[in-house]
Protein backbone atom coordinates (compact mmCIF):
# COMPACT_ATOMS: atom_id res chain seq x y z
CA UNK A 1 0.00 0.00 0.00
CA UNK A 2 0.74 3.16 -0.79
CA UNK A 3 2.53 5.44 2.45
CA UNK A 4 1.82 9.10 1.23
CA UNK A 5 -0.65 9.42 -1.53
CA UNK A 6 0.76 12.75 -2.81
CA UNK A 7 -1.33 16.08 -3.52
CA UNK A 8 -4.53 14.43 -2.68
CA UNK A 9 -3.34 13.71 0.35
CA UNK A 10 -3.95 17.50 1.08
CA UNK A 11 -7.28 18.01 -0.39
CA UNK A 12 -10.22 18.88 1.98
CA UNK A 13 -13.53 17.16 1.59
CA UNK A 14 -16.27 19.59 2.48
CA UNK A 15 -20.06 18.87 2.80
CA UNK A 16 -22.68 18.66 4.94
CA UNK A 17 -24.52 15.58 6.31
CA UNK A 18 -27.79 14.63 6.86
CA UNK A 19 -28.35 13.68 10.54
CA UNK A 20 -30.82 10.34 10.75
CA UNK A 21 -30.34 7.58 13.27
CA UNK A 22 -30.06 3.78 13.53
CA UNK A 23 -32.64 0.88 12.29
CA UNK A 24 -34.25 -1.21 14.64
CA UNK A 25 -32.13 -3.86 16.26
CA UNK A 26 -31.80 -7.07 14.52
CA UNK A 27 -32.96 -10.45 16.64
CA UNK A 28 -31.06 -13.78 14.76
CA UNK A 29 -28.13 -13.29 12.68
CA UNK A 30 -30.20 -14.40 9.17
CA UNK A 31 -32.83 -11.52 9.87
CA UNK A 32 -33.16 -8.40 7.92
CA UNK A 33 -33.35 -5.07 9.49
CA UNK A 34 -36.43 -2.86 8.65
CA UNK A 35 -34.00 -0.53 6.58
CA UNK A 36 -33.89 2.74 8.76
CA UNK A 37 -37.16 1.90 10.49
CA UNK A 38 -37.24 3.92 14.75
CA UNK A 39 -34.70 6.52 13.93
CA UNK A 40 -34.33 6.99 17.39
CA UNK A 41 -30.69 8.14 18.76
CA UNK A 42 -27.28 6.28 17.83
CA UNK A 43 -24.86 7.80 19.69
CA UNK A 44 -20.99 6.82 19.53
CA UNK A 45 -19.39 6.68 23.19
CA UNK A 46 -16.71 8.68 23.58
CA UNK A 47 -17.20 10.59 20.21
CA UNK A 48 -16.81 14.27 20.78
CA UNK A 49 -18.70 15.43 17.17
CA UNK A 50 -20.46 12.60 15.10
CA UNK A 51 -23.26 12.40 11.95
CA UNK A 52 -25.15 9.36 10.78
CA UNK A 53 -26.70 8.96 7.81
CA UNK A 54 -29.33 5.91 6.14
CA UNK A 55 -27.84 4.57 2.65
CA UNK A 56 -28.96 2.49 0.01
CA UNK A 57 -25.56 1.25 -0.69
CA UNK A 58 -22.92 1.48 1.92
CA UNK A 59 -19.98 -0.17 -0.50
CA UNK A 60 -17.65 2.64 -2.77
CA UNK A 61 -20.18 1.28 -5.46
CA UNK A 62 -22.59 3.26 -3.98
CA UNK A 63 -20.61 6.11 -2.37
CA UNK A 64 -18.39 7.05 -4.98
CA UNK A 65 -18.74 10.43 -5.38
CA UNK A 66 -20.72 11.16 -2.22
CA UNK A 67 -19.33 12.57 1.03
CA UNK A 68 -19.16 9.50 2.62
CA UNK A 69 -16.06 8.18 0.73
CA UNK A 70 -12.84 9.32 -0.50
CA UNK A 71 -11.87 7.39 -3.27
CA UNK A 72 -8.96 10.07 -4.07
CA UNK A 73 -7.47 8.52 -0.60
CA UNK A 74 -7.65 5.41 -2.12
CA UNK A 75 -5.13 5.78 -5.11
CA UNK A 76 -2.79 3.02 -5.94
CA UNK A 77 -4.53 0.14 -3.54
CA UNK A 78 -6.05 -1.88 -6.17
CA UNK A 79 -5.23 -3.08 -9.22
CA UNK A 80 -7.91 -1.88 -11.96
CA UNK A 81 -9.90 -4.77 -12.65
CA UNK A 82 -10.95 -5.59 -8.60
CA UNK A 83 -14.42 -7.07 -8.49
CA UNK A 84 -16.04 -5.42 -5.23
CA UNK A 85 -19.55 -5.96 -4.17
CA UNK A 86 -22.13 -3.71 -3.72
CA UNK A 87 -25.60 -3.42 -2.48
CA UNK A 88 -25.47 -3.13 1.19
CA UNK A 89 -28.08 -0.80 3.03
CA UNK A 90 -27.42 0.29 6.13
CA UNK A 91 -26.39 3.38 8.71
CA UNK A 92 -22.81 4.98 8.62
CA UNK A 93 -21.96 7.01 11.29
CA UNK A 94 -18.82 9.56 10.73
CA UNK A 95 -17.35 11.94 13.30
CA UNK A 96 -14.14 12.48 15.43
CA UNK A 97 -13.10 11.52 18.92
CA UNK A 98 -11.80 14.72 21.07
CA UNK A 99 -7.84 15.47 20.06
CA UNK A 100 -6.00 18.47 19.67
CA UNK A 101 -3.93 17.97 15.90
CA UNK A 102 -5.97 19.30 13.47
CA UNK A 103 -4.13 17.33 9.86
CA UNK A 104 -7.46 15.53 8.92
CA UNK A 105 -9.39 18.02 6.52
CA UNK A 106 -11.80 15.61 6.03
CA UNK A 107 -15.79 16.97 5.92
CA UNK A 108 -13.93 20.67 6.64
CA UNK A 109 -13.46 19.60 10.44
CA UNK A 110 -9.97 20.20 10.87
CA UNK A 111 -9.93 18.31 13.13
CA UNK A 112 -8.35 14.48 13.87
CA UNK A 113 -9.06 11.22 15.31
CA UNK A 114 -11.75 10.91 13.11
CA UNK A 115 -13.74 7.45 12.34
CA UNK A 116 -16.18 6.11 10.24
CA UNK A 117 -18.61 3.24 11.11
CA UNK A 118 -20.77 1.49 8.89
CA UNK A 119 -23.62 -1.31 10.14
CA UNK A 120 -25.42 -3.01 7.59
CA UNK A 121 -28.98 -3.67 7.74
CA UNK A 122 -28.40 -7.19 7.37
CA UNK A 123 -25.86 -8.15 10.12
CA UNK A 124 -23.84 -11.35 10.70
CA UNK A 125 -23.21 -10.45 14.51
CA UNK A 126 -19.62 -9.73 14.02
CA UNK A 127 -17.74 -6.41 13.73
CA UNK A 128 -14.30 -5.54 11.83
CA UNK A 129 -11.88 -3.42 12.80
CA UNK A 130 -9.00 -1.29 10.63
CA UNK A 131 -6.72 1.82 11.01
CA UNK A 132 -5.38 3.56 7.70
CA UNK A 133 -2.58 2.36 6.09
CA UNK A 134 0.39 5.15 5.78
CA UNK A 135 -0.75 8.39 6.90
CA UNK A 136 -3.73 8.21 4.67
CA UNK A 137 -7.09 8.55 6.26
CA UNK A 138 -10.57 7.04 7.36
CA UNK A 139 -11.98 5.57 3.83
CA UNK A 140 -8.46 4.90 2.37
CA UNK A 141 -9.38 0.95 3.23
CA UNK A 142 -13.00 1.38 1.90
CA UNK A 143 -12.13 -0.44 -1.60
CA UNK A 144 -9.44 -3.04 -0.26
CA UNK A 145 -11.43 -4.17 3.58
CA UNK A 146 -14.85 -2.55 4.17
CA UNK A 147 -16.70 -3.38 0.47
CA UNK A 148 -15.93 -7.19 1.26
CA UNK A 149 -16.59 -7.76 4.59
CA UNK A 150 -19.88 -5.80 4.84
CA UNK A 151 -21.01 -7.68 1.74
CA UNK A 152 -20.44 -10.64 3.97
CA UNK A 153 -23.01 -9.00 7.26
CA UNK A 154 -19.81 -7.57 9.09
CA UNK A 155 -20.19 -4.45 10.57
CA UNK A 156 -17.43 -2.07 9.90
CA UNK A 157 -15.03 0.39 11.39
CA UNK A 158 -11.87 2.57 10.53
CA UNK A 159 -9.66 5.13 12.02
CA UNK A 160 -7.41 7.71 10.67
CA UNK A 161 -5.28 7.10 13.64
CA UNK A 162 -5.36 10.77 14.87
CA UNK A 163 -2.75 12.02 12.86
CA UNK A 164 -2.91 12.11 9.11
CA UNK A 165 -0.38 13.45 6.08
CA UNK A 166 3.50 14.02 5.65
CA UNK A 167 3.50 16.17 8.62
CA UNK A 168 2.19 13.93 10.92
CA UNK A 169 5.52 13.28 13.44
CA UNK A 170 4.22 16.72 14.21
CA UNK A 171 1.70 15.38 16.28
CA UNK A 172 2.32 14.78 19.97
CA UNK A 173 4.53 16.08 22.91
CA UNK A 174 7.78 14.22 22.11
CA UNK A 175 9.31 11.54 20.13
CA UNK A 176 7.40 8.38 19.22
CA UNK A 177 4.18 9.93 20.29
CA UNK A 178 2.12 10.40 16.93
CA UNK A 179 3.03 6.98 15.94
CA UNK A 180 1.99 5.51 20.03
CA UNK A 181 -1.45 7.31 19.18
CA UNK A 182 -2.47 5.40 16.12
CA UNK A 183 -2.11 2.15 18.83
CA UNK A 184 -4.66 4.36 21.37
CA UNK A 185 -6.93 5.68 18.41
CA UNK A 186 -7.79 2.17 17.73
CA UNK A 187 -8.07 0.74 20.93
CA UNK A 188 -10.65 3.73 21.59
CA UNK A 189 -12.40 3.25 18.32
CA UNK A 190 -12.81 -0.29 18.56
CA UNK A 191 -14.77 -0.40 22.22
CA UNK A 192 -16.47 2.57 20.75
CA UNK A 193 -17.67 0.32 18.20
CA UNK A 194 -18.65 -2.79 20.10
CA UNK A 195 -21.14 -0.37 21.98
CA UNK A 196 -22.49 1.02 19.05
CA UNK A 197 -22.67 -2.18 17.65
CA UNK A 198 -25.13 -3.20 20.72
CA UNK A 199 -27.48 0.07 20.45
CA UNK A 200 -27.79 -0.77 16.82
CA UNK A 201 -28.99 -4.43 16.79
CA UNK A 202 -29.52 -4.91 20.35
CA UNK A 203 -26.62 -7.35 21.46
CA UNK A 204 -23.06 -6.81 21.44
CA UNK A 205 -20.87 -8.43 18.65
CA UNK A 206 -20.02 -12.17 18.46
CA UNK A 207 -16.67 -11.81 17.11
CA UNK A 208 -14.54 -9.05 16.25
CA UNK A 209 -11.60 -9.06 14.09
CA UNK A 210 -8.61 -6.21 13.81
CA UNK A 211 -6.78 -6.46 10.38
CA UNK A 212 -4.77 -3.40 8.26
CA UNK A 213 -2.16 -3.36 5.53
CA UNK A 214 0.91 -1.69 5.92
CA UNK A 215 0.75 0.45 8.89
CA UNK A 216 -2.76 -0.90 9.64
CA UNK A 217 -1.03 -4.30 9.56
CA UNK A 218 1.56 -3.16 12.25
CA UNK A 219 -1.57 -1.95 13.69
CA UNK A 220 -3.16 -5.07 13.80
CA UNK A 221 0.45 -7.00 15.46
CA UNK A 222 0.01 -4.73 18.14
CA UNK A 223 -3.50 -4.77 19.02
CA UNK A 224 -3.38 -8.71 19.02
CA UNK A 225 -0.42 -8.45 21.64
CA UNK A 226 -1.78 -5.95 23.84
CA UNK A 227 -5.13 -5.48 23.55
CA UNK A 228 -5.94 -9.09 22.70
CA UNK A 229 -9.56 -9.21 25.22
CA UNK A 230 -10.93 -6.97 22.62
CA UNK A 231 -10.79 -8.74 19.54
CA UNK A 232 -10.88 -13.05 18.36
CA UNK A 233 -8.46 -12.72 15.69
CA UNK A 234 -6.23 -10.61 12.51
CA UNK A 235 -4.92 -10.79 9.45
CA UNK A 236 -2.08 -8.68 9.10
CA UNK A 237 -1.14 -8.02 5.52
CA UNK A 238 2.50 -6.65 4.99
CA UNK A 239 2.68 -5.08 8.33
CA UNK A 240 5.53 -2.34 9.49
CA UNK A 241 7.87 -4.20 12.15
CA UNK A 242 8.41 -1.56 14.72
CA UNK A 243 11.75 -3.13 17.57
CA UNK A 244 13.93 -0.31 19.58
CA UNK A 245 17.44 -2.97 18.74
CA UNK A 246 15.86 -3.37 14.96
CA UNK A 247 15.19 -4.24 12.39
CA UNK A 248 12.35 -1.36 11.82
CA UNK A 249 12.30 1.05 8.69
CA UNK A 250 15.53 3.72 10.08
CA UNK A 251 17.71 0.66 9.46
CA UNK A 252 16.78 -0.59 5.92
CA UNK A 253 15.67 2.86 4.19
CA UNK A 254 18.71 5.09 4.88
CA UNK A 255 20.75 2.70 1.95
CA UNK A 256 18.30 3.72 -0.52
CA UNK A 257 18.73 7.37 0.43
CA UNK A 258 22.49 6.69 0.13
CA UNK A 259 21.90 4.87 -3.36
CA UNK A 260 19.70 7.56 -4.51
CA UNK A 261 22.88 10.00 -4.18
CA UNK A 262 25.53 7.77 -5.92
CA UNK A 263 26.88 6.70 -2.19
CA UNK A 264 25.41 2.72 -2.40
CA UNK A 265 25.17 0.58 -4.59
CA UNK A 266 23.01 -2.13 -5.74
CA UNK A 267 24.95 -4.98 -4.17
CA UNK A 268 24.58 -2.52 -0.64
CA UNK A 269 20.60 -2.92 -1.42
CA UNK A 270 20.54 -6.52 -1.63
CA UNK A 271 22.54 -6.72 1.44
CA UNK A 272 19.95 -4.92 3.46
CA UNK A 273 17.47 -6.68 2.87
CA UNK A 274 15.96 -5.74 -0.66
CA UNK A 275 15.12 -8.72 -3.02
CA UNK A 276 17.19 -8.92 -6.19
CA UNK A 277 14.32 -9.94 -8.13
CA UNK A 278 12.33 -6.35 -6.66
CA UNK A 279 15.37 -4.17 -9.10
CA UNK A 280 12.66 -2.97 -12.08
CA UNK A 281 10.59 -1.39 -9.22
CA UNK A 282 13.23 0.56 -7.73
CA UNK A 283 13.52 3.66 -9.70
CA UNK A 284 9.52 4.10 -8.92
CA UNK A 285 10.19 3.65 -5.15
CA UNK A 286 13.11 5.52 -5.26
CA UNK A 287 10.85 8.86 -6.99
CA UNK A 288 7.45 7.98 -4.37
CA UNK A 289 8.66 6.14 -0.94
CA UNK A 290 12.21 6.13 0.15
CA UNK A 291 13.10 8.95 0.63
CA UNK A 292 9.91 10.42 2.22
CA UNK A 293 9.61 7.69 4.29
CA UNK A 294 13.01 7.57 5.75
CA UNK A 295 12.80 11.32 6.69
CA UNK A 296 9.17 11.80 8.17
CA UNK A 297 9.89 8.61 10.65
CA UNK A 298 13.23 9.78 11.40
CA UNK A 299 11.72 13.05 12.32
CA UNK A 300 9.37 11.42 14.26
CA UNK A 301 11.59 8.95 16.53
CA UNK A 302 14.84 11.39 16.07
CA UNK A 303 13.99 15.00 15.69
CA UNK A 304 17.64 15.73 16.74
CA UNK A 305 19.46 13.73 13.91
CA UNK A 306 18.48 16.49 11.17
CA UNK A 307 16.22 19.25 12.22
CA UNK A 308 16.94 21.10 9.44
CA UNK A 309 15.18 18.47 7.08
CA UNK A 310 12.28 17.79 7.02
CA UNK A 311 12.28 20.44 9.54
CA UNK A 312 8.72 21.46 11.50
CA UNK A 313 7.54 19.89 7.76
CA UNK A 314 8.05 17.56 5.62
CA UNK A 315 8.03 20.12 2.39
CA UNK A 316 5.21 22.71 0.99
CA UNK A 317 5.49 21.29 -2.41
CA UNK A 318 4.66 17.75 -3.69
CA UNK A 319 8.64 17.78 -5.22
CA UNK A 320 9.77 18.80 -1.57
CA UNK A 321 7.76 16.26 -0.15
CA UNK A 322 8.79 13.25 -2.05
CA UNK A 323 12.64 14.25 -2.24
CA UNK A 324 15.28 13.11 0.39
CA UNK A 325 17.29 14.26 3.07
CA UNK A 326 20.87 14.25 2.11
CA UNK A 327 21.88 13.71 5.53
CA UNK A 328 19.78 10.44 5.56
CA UNK A 329 22.29 8.98 3.43
CA UNK A 330 24.61 8.37 6.32
CA UNK A 331 21.86 7.69 9.00
CA UNK A 332 23.26 4.57 11.51
CA UNK A 333 20.37 3.88 14.09
CA UNK A 334 22.23 1.91 15.94
CA UNK A 335 24.73 4.29 16.73
CA UNK A 336 22.23 6.94 17.23
CA UNK A 337 21.72 7.93 21.51
CA UNK A 338 19.33 5.45 23.91
CA UNK A 339 16.81 8.56 23.64
CA UNK A 340 15.89 7.64 20.24
CA UNK A 341 15.42 3.68 20.79
CA UNK A 342 13.47 4.11 23.54
CA UNK A 343 11.02 6.54 21.40
CA UNK A 344 10.72 3.01 19.25
CA UNK A 345 10.06 1.02 22.31
CA UNK A 346 7.04 3.15 22.61
CA UNK A 347 5.56 1.40 19.64
CA UNK A 348 7.68 -1.57 19.60
CA UNK A 349 6.40 -5.39 18.71
CA UNK A 350 7.00 -7.76 20.81
CA UNK A 351 5.42 -11.23 19.13
CA UNK A 352 3.58 -11.98 21.84
CA UNK A 353 -0.09 -12.18 20.14
CA UNK A 354 -2.54 -13.22 22.24
CA UNK A 355 -4.73 -13.89 19.22
CA UNK A 356 -5.25 -16.25 16.03
CA UNK A 357 -3.66 -13.77 12.99
CA UNK A 358 -2.73 -14.38 9.63
CA UNK A 359 0.68 -12.35 8.18
CA UNK A 360 0.68 -12.25 4.01
CA UNK A 361 3.60 -10.49 2.42
CA UNK A 362 4.81 -10.00 -1.40
CA UNK A 363 8.65 -11.75 -1.87
CA UNK A 364 8.90 -8.65 -3.94
CA UNK A 365 7.84 -6.08 -1.44
CA UNK A 366 10.01 -2.63 -1.63
CA UNK A 367 9.39 -0.66 0.62
CA UNK A 368 9.32 -3.17 3.88
CA UNK A 369 11.32 -6.22 2.33
CA UNK A 370 10.07 -9.46 3.55
CA UNK A 371 13.62 -10.76 4.90
CA UNK A 372 13.68 -7.97 7.42
CA UNK A 373 10.22 -7.67 8.63
CA UNK A 374 7.51 -10.69 8.41
CA UNK A 375 10.34 -13.04 8.29
CA UNK A 376 11.80 -11.19 11.26
CA UNK A 377 8.43 -11.14 13.16
CA UNK A 378 7.24 -14.53 12.14
CA UNK A 379 10.58 -15.50 14.34
CA UNK A 380 9.56 -12.92 17.22
CA UNK A 381 5.82 -14.78 17.36
CA UNK A 382 7.98 -18.49 17.71
CA UNK A 383 10.44 -17.60 20.28
CA UNK A 384 7.40 -15.96 22.36
CA UNK A 385 5.78 -19.76 21.81
CA UNK A 386 2.98 -18.16 20.04
CA UNK A 387 3.72 -19.81 17.05
CA UNK A 388 0.50 -21.96 17.10
CA UNK A 389 -1.70 -18.56 16.94
CA UNK A 390 -0.10 -17.67 13.28
CA UNK A 391 -0.32 -18.76 9.80
CA UNK A 392 2.29 -16.96 7.49
CA UNK A 393 1.81 -16.66 3.83
CA UNK A 394 4.74 -14.96 1.25
CA UNK A 395 2.98 -14.41 -2.04
CA UNK A 396 4.98 -14.70 -4.73
CA UNK A 397 5.53 -11.79 -7.09
CA UNK A 398 3.97 -9.27 -4.14
CA UNK A 399 4.98 -5.86 -3.60
CA UNK A 400 3.76 -3.19 -1.28
CA UNK A 401 0.96 -1.49 -3.46
CA UNK A 402 -0.98 -3.75 -5.89
CA UNK A 403 -1.73 -0.74 -8.22
CA UNK A 404 1.91 -1.49 -9.16
CA UNK A 405 0.40 -4.95 -10.95
CA UNK A 406 -0.93 -2.75 -13.58
CA UNK A 407 2.30 -1.64 -14.74
CA UNK A 408 3.94 -5.15 -15.02
CA UNK A 409 1.08 -7.49 -14.83
CA UNK A 410 3.69 -9.97 -16.18
CA UNK A 411 6.01 -9.72 -13.33
CA UNK A 412 3.76 -8.81 -10.42
CA UNK A 413 0.88 -10.31 -8.23
CA UNK A 414 -1.64 -8.57 -6.52
CA UNK A 415 -2.50 -9.40 -2.86
CA UNK A 416 -5.51 -8.42 -2.20
CA UNK A 417 -7.83 -11.46 -3.45
CA UNK A 418 -4.82 -13.21 -1.40
CA UNK A 419 -5.63 -10.95 1.56
CA UNK A 420 -9.60 -11.96 0.92
CA UNK A 421 -8.99 -15.77 0.66
CA UNK A 422 -6.94 -15.40 4.03
CA UNK A 423 -9.92 -13.48 6.23
CA UNK A 424 -11.77 -16.33 5.39
CA UNK A 425 -9.08 -18.46 6.23
CA UNK A 426 -9.41 -16.84 9.62
CA UNK A 427 -12.66 -16.78 10.54
CA UNK A 428 -13.26 -20.26 10.07
CA UNK A 429 -10.15 -21.23 12.21
CA UNK A 430 -11.91 -18.65 15.00
CA UNK A 431 -15.26 -19.89 14.43
CA UNK A 432 -15.46 -23.10 13.35
CA UNK A 433 -12.35 -24.81 14.81
CA UNK A 434 -10.75 -25.55 10.68
CA UNK A 435 -7.15 -25.24 10.99
CA UNK A 436 -5.99 -22.78 8.09
CA UNK A 437 -2.92 -24.16 5.62
CA UNK A 438 0.42 -24.18 7.29
CA UNK A 439 3.11 -21.71 6.74
CA UNK A 440 4.05 -21.59 2.72
CA UNK A 441 4.50 -19.42 -0.12
CA UNK A 442 1.49 -18.90 -2.40
CA UNK A 443 3.27 -19.70 -5.72
CA UNK A 444 2.10 -17.67 -8.72
CA UNK A 445 -0.57 -19.72 -10.87
CA UNK A 446 0.64 -19.80 -14.79
CA UNK A 447 -3.08 -18.71 -15.65
CA UNK A 448 -6.39 -17.59 -14.29
CA UNK A 449 -7.77 -14.35 -12.89
CA UNK A 450 -4.97 -12.71 -10.89
CA UNK A 451 -6.75 -10.00 -9.77
CA UNK A 452 -9.55 -12.01 -8.61
CA UNK A 453 -9.12 -14.94 -7.26
CA UNK A 454 -6.33 -16.82 -4.82
CA UNK A 455 -5.76 -20.03 -2.64
CA UNK A 456 -4.01 -20.49 0.05
CA UNK A 457 -3.91 -24.12 -1.13
CA UNK A 458 -2.63 -24.27 -5.19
Amino acid sequence: MRLFPGVSLFAAFLTGVTVLAPASPAGAEERTAAHCARQDGLRVPGAEHQRSVCLDDLTTAGLAGTPYTDTADQAGLAAKGTRNPSGVPGVQVDGYFPDDSRLNATHGWAHDAQFVIRLPDRWNGGLVVTGAPGTRRQYSTDALISDQVLARGFAYAATDKGNTGPDFFTDGRGPGDAVAEWNRRVTELTRAAKQTVRRRYGRAPERTYMTGISNGGYLTRWQLENRPELYDGGVDWEGVLWTSRGPNLLTSLPVTVARSLGQASDEDMVAAGFAPGSRFLWPYHEKAYWGLTQKVFRAEFDPSYDPACPGSTAGGTVEKIFAPCASDAAYDYASRPASVHRAVAKVALTGRIGRPLVTLHGDLDTLLPVSTDSDVYARMIDARGRGGLHRYYTVQDGTHTDGLYDTYPDRLRPILPCYRSAFDTLTRWVEDGVAPPADRTIARPASGDLVNSCALEE
